[in-house]
């Protein structure tokens, strides 16, 4: 593995590893960029094959949070946390806890939060023993879990392309097909079913697509051919590099808007999307609730009715990119980019 090429051609920033035999942790925390502020970002608790794979989505992930907390107005810079998962039997307190102490040696330059694989009893775990922990337990003074803040930011961003698109206000009827019925994909169903949308979604997890259609009346589809779904919108809220030379020929939607993080498999997919005529939510704008919400958390002035109202804004910055890229003919996630890197000169510029 090329480390430093890596870092390079992820405009890098700083990455810090921790081994400690007596837990089993294996942990990355990378920190992209810091101009607007602490790093802030999800832990992610999943197997990886190989090292590589682990690092490479440390660097991907906390990139994309660096634009995310730009272009959603917030004072934090990106960062993004791997906890390699054993492959055989751990003690989970353990684990976590030293990966607490790892975040304390750290003095503050990265915050986490769930993610993939981790809970908000695992942010109580690492509270024990650091402060720089967001999305704990309302009782102890947090926000809790950040997914319905994530989903509800992208169905105001799917609202937003509907409406742009479509020339639509409303939700009723519109065909939206979710892939990925976890955490965040089954608020974000929750959302779309209350506003009458029709569902179709897939899962890898069986029983959690029965629910679905048991709970909002969605059809279940075959995990492996709904982005070919006839349909309005296409929604990603699985994981990354989904839109790709395989899929992307195929898709019918004329709206892609989903939670997962890096859909694009590499920027040239945003491009073709953009060649085809289909209106593509940049991720790390449409799904940025979450990290509105811990955003509010860690400014150690957390309300939620605030953390709401900002969270409702998604849709003004949806609607903002899809305007700028039809006037120009411009890629949205080329529009996204600009957008948050305008916002990263500036703070350059104070500081």
């Amino acid at each position: 593995m090329d480390l430093f090429g890596l870092l390079s051609d992820h405009q890098y920033g700083q990455v810090f590893v921790q081994v400690d035999p007596a837990s089993g942790l294996r942990a990355i925390i990378a920190v992209h960029d810091s101009r607007l502020g602490p790093a802030l970002g999800g832990c992610r608790f999943i197997h990886y094959d190989r090292d590589e794979d682990a690092m490479r989505d440390a660097l991907r992930l906390a990139r994309g949070m660096t634009y995310k907390a730009a272009i959603s107005g917030l004072n934090h810079g990106g960062g993004k946390s791997v906890i390699l998962k054993p492959r055989g039997e751990f003690d989970r307190k353990a684990l976590f806890t030293s990966f607490g102490r790892f975040l304390e040696d750290l003095g503050g330059h990265y915050v986490t939060a769930e993610d993939s694989g981790t809970s908000m009893e695992d942010m109580e775990t690492i509270r024990a023993v650091t402060k720089n922990v967001t999305g704990i337990d309302p009782k102890n003074g947090g926000s809790g879990d950040p997914s319905p803040f994530t989903a509800l930011g992208v169905r105001r961003g799917l609202e937003a392309c509907v409406e742009y698109k479509l020339g639509r206000k409303s939700l009723e009827g519109v065909h939206v097909a979710v892939k990925g019925v976890g955490h965040v994909g089954w608020y974000l169903c929750r959302e779309l079913h209350a506003l009458g949308a029709k569902l179709s979604v897939s899962d890898i997890d069986a029983a959690r697509t029965q629910a679905a259609a048991q709970e909002f009346g969605a059809t279940v589809v075959d995990n492996d051919t709904i982005h070919a779904l006839g349909c309005d919108v296409y929604a990603p809220c699985a994981l990354g590099a989904g839109l790709n030379d395989e899929t992307i020929p195929a898709i019918q939607a004329t709206i892609i808007a989903g939670a997962a993080n890096n859909q694009l498999a590499e920027s040239r997919h945003g491009d073709e999307l953009h060649k085809r005529g289909i209106l593509y939510a940049p991720d790390y704008a449409i799904n940025a609730g979450g990290l509105v919400n811990v955003a509010a958390e860690a400014s150690g002035a957390y309300n939620a009715d605030a953390s709401r109202a900002k969270v409702l804004t998604i849709y003004d910055t949806l609607f903002t990119i899809a305007e700028r890229s039809a006037k120009t003919n411009i890629p949205t996630w080329k529009v996204s980019d600009t957008m948050a890197e305008e916002r990263l000169a500036a703070a350059s510029k104070k500081n």
